[in-house]
């Protein structure tokens, strides 16, 4: 890609701002539909190696270890491309998710309750695997 007036070359490890524990979110989206599939965490290891090995790979905060997006499933996410928010302080990375869901629930996306009042949510999808099949019980 060439250079122009308008493009600017920062340092993305200066730009970054991670959290006290060295965390920064992700915005996860499908690079073909814009279709928000999940939010995790990233720490400067794990982008480092998204970017090298090209597959989704966030920190577990609940584990405390790296978590490979897919590993048990089988749904990876190919990495396409990780964008920087205005102020440095989340991402959004865009993925080509193999395989039919993102959600540990076997659905497409994290995001399949609606809130439909002050009060309730309303189910928009279902699963599209059994993920007691899949994880176990």
């Amino acid at each position: 890609m060439g250079s122009s007036a308008n493009e600017e070359s920062l340092d993305l490890w200066q730009t970054l701002k991670f959290d006290a524990h060295g965390l920064i979110p992700c915005v996860v989206q499908d690079f073909q539909d814009g279709t928000v599939l999940m939010v995790a965490y990233m720490n400067a290891d794990s982008i480092r190696l998204t970017i090298a090995e090209k597959k989704a790979v966030y920190w577990s905060r609940s584990r405390k270890s790296f978590w490979v997006k897919g590993e048990q499933s089988g749904h990876v996410q190919n990495f396409k491309e990780l964008r920087i928010d205005c102020d440095g302080d989340c991402l959004l990375m865009k993925v080509e998710q193999v395989g039919t869901a993102a959600c540990h629930t076997g659905r497409r996306s994290d995001f399949y309750r609606r809130a439909t009042s002050a009060d309730t949510l309303e189910i928009t999808d279902q699963p599209l695997f059994d993920p007691k099949k899949v994880y176990g019980s």
